[in-house]
C-alpha cells in the first residue's frame, strides 16, 4: 500500500507594515483550533500579531477593534434597511401615485 502524501498549503506571505525595505515575510502557521474560535483565519492573525512588538499590537489590536464597530454598524444598518425595505417601497408608490394624480405639493424647506 503506497502512504498518502500530504498535502501542506504553501505558508501565507504578506508585507511587513513595520519593515521600511516592504520585503515579503513569511506568516507564522495557522495553529490547529482552538476552543471558542471559529476559524482557523483568527488565530492565524492572533499569531500575526502576536509577532509584532506590544507597541504596535496595541495599535494593531485598536484598529481592529474600530473596523470591527464599523462592521457591527454596517450590519445592524443592512439588517434594518432589509425589515424596512417593503415600507419603503409601499410609501415610494404611494409618492408616485400622488404625484401622478396632481396631490403632491413642493416641499418647502422653509416650513419645516
Amino acid at each position: 500500500m503506497d502512504k498518502e502524501k500530504e498535502i501542506k498549503e504553501p505558508p501565507m506571505v504578506y508585507a511587513s507594515p513595520l519593515d521600511s525595505s516592504r520585503e515579503n515575510v513569511q506568516s507564522p502557521q495557522p495553529a490547529p483550533r482552538e476552543p471558542g474560535m471559529s476559524s482557523a483565519a483568527i488565530i492565524t492573525v492572533m499569531k500575526m500579531i502576536e509577532s509584532l512588538p506590544e507597541a504596535a499590537q496595541d495599535q494593531v489590536v485598536e484598529h481592529l477593534q474600530e473596523y470591527i464597530e464599523d462592521l457591527r454598524d454596517e450590519f445592524q444598518w443592512n439588517v434594518s434597511f432589509k425589515k424596512t425595505q417593503p415600507q419603503l417601497i409601499t410609501a415610494a408608490r404611494r409618492a408616485r401615485q400622488e404625484i401622478a394624480a396632481g396631490q403632491a405639493k413642493p416641499l418647502d424647506l422653509n416650513q419645516l
